[in-house]
């Protein structure tokens, strides 16, 4: 213990004299033994374990000086910080300047991570001027302090000035050759000299470092002939001074001896919100050296009045002087202060040190808010002239530079559906014919854009040995796994919004191909966002993945490509499918727009044209005046329906058509009339089981579904909360909370449904001419399909075979029960249902006849599907037999109680 005493006194001895905080912080750090774990942390041999570690981190008052505490602001850039040092709760710290601290720990507090200072609260002249504007002004040049960038120098590596003094502490390294040689680095002792061999001491203190060659070489002479000499300083001395008044933070620090004013403020973190950056002095000696403006540095790059430093001298910050805010458009909006007292500081002068006005800047006035007599607040304003800028500014003074309205003069605004909508002069006696020329101009850039991109030819795949080729750095093809391809248009026919980030194919069950010859990727790219994958439309390249998919598994092969490879030779061959589809919205010829304004009411009226007539016909009725501001709407047919004898309607006709395809549809035709125009059916047509779906119709439905699973939620979670609340054990608990999963379950599995917009026709099952299919007026989007007659009767859900059997006319519904197996014990026999080729349903509790349920004997068509629901599991029999004899005991035993009684 005697030893470990002794170690601990030295320990706090050069604590206090060196001032080097990772030393204290490993000795001292958490004085005393740990309360919880009884370990004494100030024992060296317990100093770096973790319970002391944290109590280091918990035990420093001053978290600024902490390394630990470094570890809070890892990203906040460098500071001269760094190299504060001190003992924890002490409340004089030294610094040094050259990156490091005095001590044996310099080297290791040089590459420390620095600390930023603390943000500072706001000052009430802020919190003033927040309230009043809703802008929180910062305080002008203390940005300059809130951190240092990371290519700070210490001062002692910079380049001696020749006007430096030579003091106690310097190395002053001489080279002499000639008649004598002999190399020395030489340090100035207290007394201010230094020695030299045969030549003795020569006093070099007071002299300026471009006279010490001299001083020396004149000493040397007294010994030596024919000789020459160079002379450099090395490690220079280090000097103590005082920084005190509205610092950021106070206290004596250890600078480099070449270190000025500037450098000792940047090392204190500059004047405190509460201090001055106009008035802040320099003394030596009691008396006064430099008056420093900092707003000189900032403003106009003017340091004259910077200062060397020298041992003993005091920077003294005194308290901000009278401030002003300047906002609105202005370069530097901030609160600034005012040297000279108020009224010496005109506004040209503020505006002037904030940078000027901006572009958007009023020429007409400023608004300004003044404090008077400390009692009342008004406003005034000043016009922004010779006159009003050579107004004087006041404390507490708040200056608004009002910005220019942004509107816009004999000028007339076009926009909407048309090739080049913008901003356009006006003149007298314009009209809408000057605006829009002809019909060209109203074809958008959208729409040729999209009929560029059809002519654009498919990529090319190549053969692959092995997919994993791709993944080798030395193939041209090569590309990391994770890279991403930011795409602003369409890629292989799929849109994306500009910014998409699309991932490049890395995994078998993706079903995309590389294409070696570019280093690009055909087939679908997936976005690496799932909306943007949601919300994408479907366009035909999206299909191919799943053809190539298809190609490689009836071929044998796969894609994760250990032997081999799909071999396509274009894309048009791959499976790719294309369509027929407007490039871009119609044009409403019918309707557009003048948006006027009332220069005199201030009231917004509309003005409305026939374009058709206008651009079409040249109706001079509809070539309506122009009058400045005015702004001019084309609409297309998708921002406002128009009638459907007015749209372009193409509909797709597919399968067991004489010519299948896509048509468009004139004014009034029908399906019917469509049918009749492409050459009726084929013998193998099979009109019961077609399928006319309708965009439209798909819409709605999807509303329906959604509005559906929306009210069924609000249900379950009704139920939920009741069975909660009704819950009297444990086990009802689970139960109800088993239940809600599953509730939650179902609702996300019909959240997931998607309407078809597939509309019943109700055509008879031997109907085979075009007069069998309704007269039903044709939309935009429709598609009838129809497939051959199919050879087989669908049976699925709970029987023991699910299966597909071929059609005979002779069998009902339960023959082909019988063939798959008949219901199993799972089975809901009452509810099975039919769903017939044509989208209708039949169901068992609809065939009660005349002489009982003739479900099972019912005919069928080719292509109807059999279902068998399950059961609707319920409550268990024996859950309720358990309750019940609950409820039964407890009331036997309270008959009991009170017969007792």
């Amino acid at each position: 213990m005697l030893n470990r005493s002794v170690y601990l006194g030295f320990a706090a001895l050069l604590t206090f004299t060196l001032g080097s905080s990772s030393f204290a912080q490993s000795t001292l750090g958490n004085t005393g033994i740990d309360a919880q774990q009884g370990i004494d942390c100030a024992d060296p041999l317990n100093a770096n374990s973790e319970t002391c570690q944290v109590g280091r981190g918990q035990n420093n008052q001053n978290q600024q000086n902490s390394y630990q505490n470094s570890q809070q602001f890892p990203n906040s850039g460098s500071s001269p910080q760094n190299g504060r040092s001190g003992v924890p709760g002490t409340q004089n710290p030294t610094f040094s300047d050259n990156g490091g601290v005095n001590g044996a720990n310099a080297a290791n507090a040089r590459n420390s991570a620095p600390l930023p200072f603390p943000q500072e609260p706001l000052t009430e002249f802020q919190k003033l001027v927040a309230s009043t504007t809703q802008q929180l002004l910062p305080i002008y040049g203390q940005d300059l302090f809130q951190g240092v960038p990371s290519t700070f120098a210490p001062v002692d590596q910079i380049p001696v000035t020749p006007d430096y003094v030579i003091g106690p502490g310097d190395e002053i390294r001489i080279r002499v050759w000639g008649q004598v040689n002999f190399n020395a680095d030489l340090k100035v002792d207290r007394s201010g000299d230094v020695y030299l061999p045969q030549v003795g001491r020569i006093h070099v203190t007071g002299y300026a470092f471009s006279d010490l060659s001299q001083q020396i070489r004149s000493q040397i002479a007294r010994v030596y002939r024919n000789f020459d000499l160079t002379v450099d300083l090395g490690q220079l001395r280090s000097i103590q001074i005082f920084v005190v008044g509205q610092a950021r933070r106070p206290g004596a620090y250890t600078v480099s001896s070449l270190s000025t004013l500037v450098n000792a403020l940047f090392a204190s973190g500059g004047p405190s919100v509460q201090g001055t950056m106009r008035d802040i002095q320099l003394k030596r000696e009691g008396k006064v050296i430099s008056d420093f403006d900092l707003y000189d540095l900032l403003i106009r790059g003017d340091k004259s009045q910077d200062a060397r430093l020298l041992p003993g001298d005091v920077i003294y910050i005194p308290a901000a002087g009278p401030q002003v805010a300047l906002m609105g458009s202005v370069r530097k909006p901030a609160i600034y202060e005012l040297r000279g007292g108020a009224g010496a500081t005109t506004i040209q002068q503020l505006i002037d040190s904030a940078g000027g006005l901006s572009a958007i800047a009023s020429g007409s006035r400023i608004s300004v808010e003044r404090i008077e007599n400390h009692q009342n607040r008004f406003a005034m304003e000043v016009a922004l002239d010779a006159t009003g800028l050579a107004t004087p500014l006041q404390d507490g003074d708040v200056l608004r530079v009002i910005s220019i309205v942004p509107g816009f003069g004999k000028t007339v605004t076009l926009r909407g559906n048309l090739a080049n909508p913008g901003r356009f002069a006006w003149h007298e006696g314009m009209k809408l014919s000057d605006l829009i020329p002809d019909r060209a101009s109203l074809i958008t850039r959208n729409y040729w854009w999209h009929r560029v991109q059809l002519g654009l030819p498919g990529f090319e795949f190549q053969p692959l040995e092995g997919r994993g080729a791709l993944y080798q750095p030395s193939h041209p093809g090569y590309l990391p796994k994770q890279q991403t391809f930011p795409l602003n248009g369409t890629f292989n026919g799929v849109p994306a919004a500009p910014g998409t980030q699309w991932n490049r194919p890395d995994s078998p069950s993706s079903g995309q191909t590389p294409d070696l010859g570019n280093g690009q990727f055909s087939g679908n790219l997936a976005p690496s966002s799932p909306t943007a994958n949601a919300n994408a439309p479907s366009y035909p390249g999206q299909q191919r993945g799943d053809s190539l998919a298809a190609q490689a598994e009836a071929s044998g092969s796969t894609l994760a490509g250990q032997q081999s490879q799909i071999v396509t030779q274009n894309v048009a061959t791959a499976g790719q499918k294309f369509d027929v589809r407007l490039s871009a919205p119609e044009i409403d010829w019918s309707y557009a727009v003048i948006e006027r304004l009332d220069p005199s009411s201030l009231k917004t009226s509309l003005l409305s044209f026939n374009l058709g007539k206008l651009v079409i016909d040249h109706d001079p009725t509809q070539d309506l005046p122009i009058q400045p501001g005015d702004v001019v709407t084309i609409f297309s047919q998708a921002d406002i329906r128009v009638p459907l004898e007015q749209q372009t309607k193409f509909v797709r006709l597919e399968g067991e058509f004489v010519s299948a395809g896509i048509y468009s549809v004139g004014p009034g035709e029908t399906l019917r009339q469509l049918v009749e125009r492409a050459g009726g059916f084929t013998p193998n047509a099979y009109l019961f089981g077609s399928e006319f779906t309708r965009e439209s119709t798909r819409v709605f439905q999807q509303q329906r579904l959604d509005e559906y699973v929306q009210s069924l939620e609000l249900q379950t979670q009704r139920g939920s909360i009741n069975l909660a609340a009704a819950a009297v054990s444990p086990q009802d608990t689970a139960a109800a909370n088993a239940a809600n999963i599953s509730q939650q379950a179902l609702l996300t599995r019909l959240h997931q449904l998607r309407a078809t917009g597939r509309i019943v026709l109700e055509v008879k099952p031997n109907s085979t001419g075009v007069d069998s299919i309704p007269d039903l007026p044709l939309q935009d989007d429709d598609r009838f399909v129809v497939p051959p007659v199919p050879a087989s009767i669908n049976v699925v859900g709970s029987v023991y075979n699910q299966n597909s059997f071929i059609y005979q006319s002779s069998r009902r519904v339960g023959d082909y029960l019988r063939l798959a197996g008949g219901p199993n014990r799972e089975a809901d026999k009452k509810h099975i249902f039919v769903i017939r080729a044509d989208g209708s349903v039949y169901s068992r509790a609809t065939a009660n006849g005349l002489w009982g349920n003739n479900f099972e004997a019912m005919r069928l068509n080719p292509g109807d599907s059999i279902v068998v629901p399950e059961k609707t599991v319920g409550a268990s029999a024996v859950r309720g037999f358990i309750n019940w004899s609950q409820i039964f005991s407890q009331l036997a035993i309270g008959a009991a109680a009170i017969n007792i009684l």
